[in-house]
């Protein structure tokens, strides 16, 4: 059986994509899976690592913005469109997948709507509790449209073969408090708490932190991520200690996870399937320039079932914010509540259910 995977631009659209592939091929090692993507995007960098082929079209998005620039740019928008969904054509005749799946980005839509036009089973998987234009106009003629959240059904106009499947996300292995907290070199018996926000940071929550740390090491531990473009400042304003551990990315996630009694980040779709999954109490403060705020609909997704608290960006480093934060991890039952909550809403076993409703779809049993 022959899969092409359209997805990417972003590690939100690009992973969960490649968890399908891996996915299709174990359960199947006989699964050809091609990944289609663009030049700009992440997966002209990550995909060849992986030994998966990778073919590429000229699709681009909607530039946002003002000014005489972007509207020469989106000017271009339609002839793009028309080239991208041409070169999906051929690529879609030359290769015969038996299934289309499209996962998000700029680079998805040409692909699936060229299959959809060729009579080919389509299956759209959507990471985010506020679909995109391109899901919501695209799933209206897919064959299945697997979504993460239940909230996100209201913004597809179809009923039928919709399934909430959950996001596919990275697996961790039960790792124990006290293992986790020795390997980043903490106190054992302190309430632990992590704080990320991906590869280059996130400002807001970097400056809130770096305001608090004082306040914070006394009683607590903190594993922070920084991200690259804060690390240089924050090192030069505090230091590692017995209760705090920082640097400008975790390659032990795992390990960071396992230590963490309480989570302070960004909500993008992927950290919210991890979350969930583990089952961790989180804060999460939505990066405010997402694209059709998609952040805060995943981060409310959450609050309003109890399972996380939301903050708005712009007031995460004010005083109420860390009477919050600080309350939320002196309460042991408010944590236990919103840890509860929260696995409630995890869905671990997501990319193995999309692996097989694929197969389906080809008319291929795994």
């Amino acid at each position: 059986m022959k899969v092409i995977i359209a997805g990417g631009g972003t590690g939100g659209h690009l992973y969960p994509a490649l968890a399908i592939a891996d996915e299709l091929c174990n359960q199947e090692p006989n699964t050809t899976v091609m990944f289609v993507g663009t030049h700009k995007g992440i997966e002209a960098r990550v995909i060849p690592k992986t030994g998966y082929p990778l073919s590429m079209i000229p699709a681009s998005g909607i530039t946002r913005g003002k000014g005489l620039s972007t509207l020469f740019e989106n000017l271009k928008f339609p002839f793009r469109l028309l080239e991208s969904l041409w070169q999906s054509v051929q690529l879609l005749k030359k290769e015969n997948p038996d299934v289309v799946v499209g996962t998000g980005g700029f680079v998805s839509a040409p692909i699936v709507l060229a299959a959809q036009l060729q009579h080919k089973p389509t299956l759209i998987q959507e990471q985010n509790a506020f679909p995109g234009l391109a899901t919501r106009l695209l799933a209206m003629k897919a064959s299945e449209v697997h979504l993460s959240f239940e909230e996100s059904k209201k913004a597809i106009k179809r009923a039928a073969k919709v399934f909430i499947t959950g996001n596919p996300a990275r697996k961790f292995s039960e790792i124990s408090k006290r293992e986790s907290r020795e390997f980043f070199g903490l106190e054992k018996s302190k309430k632990t708490l992590l704080v990320f926000g991906g590869s280059l940071g996130a400002r807001a929550i970097n400056h809130a932190i770096l305001k608090w740390a004082g306040q914070l090491q006394p009683f607590y531990n903190l594993i922070w991520q920084t991200g690259k473009l804060d690390y240089p400042d924050v090192k030069k304003e505090v230091q590692k200690s017995t209760n705090l551990w920082f640097n400008d990315y975790i390659e032990r996630m795992d390990m960071a996870y396992a230590a963490a009694d309480l989570v302070l980040c960004r909500s993008g779709a992927s950290t919210i399937a991890e979350l969930c999954n583990l089952g961790k109490p989180s804060i999460l403060v939505p990066y405010p320039f997402a694209t059709d705020n998609h952040q805060y609909f995943n981060a409310k997704s959450l609050s309003d079932k109890n399972a996380a608290i939301l903050i708005d960006n712009k007031y995460i480093d004010h005083q109420d914010s860390f009477l919050t934060l600080t309350t939320l991890l002196n309460d042991d039952k408010a944590l236990e509540r919103m840890s509860s909550n929260a696995k409630k809403l995890g869905k671990p076993n997501a990319a193995e259910q999309i692996a097989q409703r694929i197969f389906q779809l080809g008319q291929v049993k795994s």
